[in-house]
């Protein structure tokens, strides 16, 4: 069987803080990696009332140094948003700290409004265009010292951190293809294009230094509990996150309702329906099923799941059901 890998947005619920969302979030990763799953994931968001990982290296490190064994990483870091060296410094530093367990994600959206992308001194018509130089620049500090090099990455140098490209794009899956990366596919909220980029990402596929053959990681939301109704429950949360932000409106994780059509309109409800459509939501079984169709459809090398719940308690139950899913399809 695949492994499966965990993404987390640290989530704010309603009534919570960002501190209580940090610490939960390690209590997470603890929980994962007794149960299994390879890596664990945090995000860069800015600006997000309902996400606590805006300084993801930062967390990263908080869960990094909460647990022993399972592999912590970017899911990812918003690279236009930072000097490529910044980035070198932080995850080397992260790389001597905790050898051989940090990943490096790489996105090129802001990961925020425009507002905020211009308080984080970032150029939204223009920043995105020096991706791929950044990428390779960025690649370059991670890499074997270079004597004489002007300018070096100290920690950073010869730590050789493992660079994925993320995206929900056909131009990721062509840039991670061109530069012979492993891929994540934003599937967990923009699907459209996902089946096309895969196809574009494994036929293009160049081998380079750090990978040999392509290495397909989707993401799909999961919600599971022991009784479908009670999963549904849950996974309001998100649909109703989604549908706020949709609307201008970020805030917290919204608490769950049972009755999710009372709060959107018809044409939201399709909105969020689209977005979500890689989603599990159910119990054990259904979960299976679900995620079964999902992988025979894909065919990725490793499966992330989402999971951005409102009651961390039943957010930690969820991965276990998962994990139990896991273990019954090997």
């Amino acid at each position: 069987m695949i492994p499966f890998s965990v993404l987390d947005l640290s989530p704010v619920a309603q009534g919570s803080t960002p501190a209580e969302a940090l610490w939960n979030s390690l209590d997470l990763a603890r929980h994962a990696e007794l149960l299994g799953y390879h890596r664990y994931w945090l995000a860069e968001h800015h600006g997000m009332p309902g996400i606590a990982s805006a300084a993801t290296a930062v967390v990263i490190g908080h869960v990094a140094a909460g647990t022993k064994t399972i592999r912590v990483g970017s899911g990812g870091i918003m690279l236009p948003n930072h000097s490529p060296l910044v980035i070198a410094e932080q995850f080397g530093t992260l790389a001597s700290l905790y050898p051989g367990r940090i990943d490096l994600g790489l996105g090129r959206a802001p990961g925020s409004d425009l507002a905020t992308a211009r308080a984080l001194r970032r150029n939204p018509l223009t920043d995105a265009d020096t991706f791929p130089a950044d990428v390779r620049e960025l690649q370059a500090f991670l890499g074997p010292a270079q004597p004489g090099a002007a300018v070096q990455a100290v920690p950073g140098a010869g730590t050789g951190v493992p660079l994925w490209l993320l995206g929900s794009s056909l131009y990721s899956a062509q840039l991670a293809a061109i530069l012979g990366l492993p891929f994540a596919f934003a599937s967990h909220f923009a699907p459209a294009a996902l089946l096309r980029a895969l196809e574009l990402y494994r036929h293009h596929f160049q081998p380079s230094a750090q990978l040999a053959k392509p290495y397909v990681m989707i993401a799909a939301n999961v919600f599971a509990a022991e009784t479908d109704a009670e999963a549904r429950r849950q996974f309001s949360s998100v649909q109703q996150a989604f549908a706020n932000l949709r609307r201008g409106a970020p805030g917290p994780v919204p608490t769950p309702v049972d009755d999710i059509d009372a709060l959107l309109s018809p044409a939201e409800r399709a909105q969020v329906d689209e977005a979500l459509a890689y989603s599990a939501v159910g119990t054990a079984e259904r979960v299976a099923e679900d995620l079964g169709l999902i992988l025979a459809e894909t065919r990725p090398d490793e499966l992330l799941i989402a999971g951005h719940f409102h009651d961390h308690m039943a957010r930690r139950r969820s991965f276990e059901i998962v994990a139990q899913v896991r273990d019954g399809m090997k």
